[in-house]
């Protein structure tokens, strides 16, 4: 049986997740505006994920906020260039060049039965393959103007179903969407 492929993410409102350098003061900024306690689901999606796959300036990024987030969830990094994983990470962080087709592939030998799919360039790969099933995209109330897209170029349309709205208080607004294979 193929894994559930999910992507779980906050955008600015003008769809972007990071600066076009990387930088990700505006959601530092934001996150200082939650509720003490409210993680916006995040822990709770997290405990359904068998495995987190992310590419490597997603990595590079996680890596220099400090403490490793993921704790020993298993992280795959996907590069076509060679990845440097610190010595305390090799327990549960590997490398792969495969193809998303040909990764979810082995992961669904394996036993997985749910992926966490982060980073920008790594989520346009998926749902391009028409791998993602489901996506949660948190709205953050800031317009960067630029920056790094949560989607890109597309050969085909795909369909979303809305399947749940939630508002906080602090004003993130986030979006459930089961995902259609590219028309």
């Amino acid at each position: 049986m193929k894994p559930t492929v999910s992507v779980f993410i906050a955008t600015s409102l003008d769809g972007f997740i990071a600066r076009e350098n990387g930088d990700l003061d505006w959601l530092d900024t934001a996150n200082s505006t939650v509720t003490e306690g409210e993680d916006c689901g995040y822990a709770d999606f997290m405990a359904s994920v068998d495995v987190l796959v992310m590419g490597r300036h997603t990595y590079e990024k996680v890596l220099s906020f400090g403490e490793w987030p993921y704790q020993d969830k298993p992280v795959i990094v996907l590069s076509s260039t060679s990845v440097e994983l610190s010595p305390s990470m090799m327990n549960t962080v590997s490398c792969s060049n495969e193809s998303p087709q040909a990764l979810c592939s082995r992961l669904s030998q394996q036993g997985i039965k749910r992926i966490y799919i982060d980073g920008g360039i790594t989520i346009q790969r998926f749902l391009s393959a028409g791998l993602v099933n489901d996506m949660v995209i948190t709205l953050i109330p800031v317009v960067l103007g630029s920056g790094i897209p949560l989607f890109g170029k597309l050969h085909d349309d795909i369909s979303l179903n809305h399947t749940a709205t939630k508002t906080f208080d602090f004003g993130f607004v986030q979006l459930t969407y089961q995902v259609g294979k590219p028309a």
